[in-house]
This record gives structure tokens, sequence and C-alpha cells, in this order.
């Protein structure tokens, strides 16, 4: 149970601090809210990340409910970016 509660608060610190950067990506950069939220699940996903299988997306939706944006289908986005 320990090591559950250690990665969820990694997890949550996570997406707490990816949220000034997606707001930047966003609004400085003019990047849509879908295509800041898959290029941070791209980075998250990679294995240099530290990251468990299923905890980027995990991030990445907890990043949208924090930003209050739509969060698109992740699962679907990611197997899109595999067949390119």
């Amino acid at each position: 149970m320990d090591e559950v509660r250690t990665r969820y608060e990694l997890c949550e610190d996570l997406a707490g601090h990816l949220v000034s950067s997606a707001q930047g990506l966003h609004h400085d950069d003019g990047l849509a809210e879908d295509d800041v939220l898959l290029r941070c699940l791209q980075a998250l996903q990679q294995p240099a990340s530290g990251l468990q299988p299923g905890e980027g997306a995990w991030v990445v939706q907890r990043l949208a409910e924090l930003l209050r944006w739509t969060c698109p289908d992740l699962a679907a986005s990611s197997r899109h970016r595999e067949l390119k």
C-alpha cells in the first residue's frame, strides 16, 4: 500500500507542476489544449520519465482536470501516433 501511495503522490505532484508549463504552451505558444496534453503524454511515456506504464496517461488526465480542459482520448491518440 505504501508503494501505491508513493506513486500516487508522485503523479499528483507532477500534474500540479505541469500546470504552468501547459498554460504557457497554450497561451504563449498558441498551441491547442489537446496538442499541449498530447505532447505532455508523449514526453511522459518516454522511459527517461521514470514513470510506470499507465502513469503518464493518469498524469495528463489529472493535468486536464486541474486546467479545466477537456482531455482527449489518450488511448486513441497513442495508437494513432504509433501508426505514424
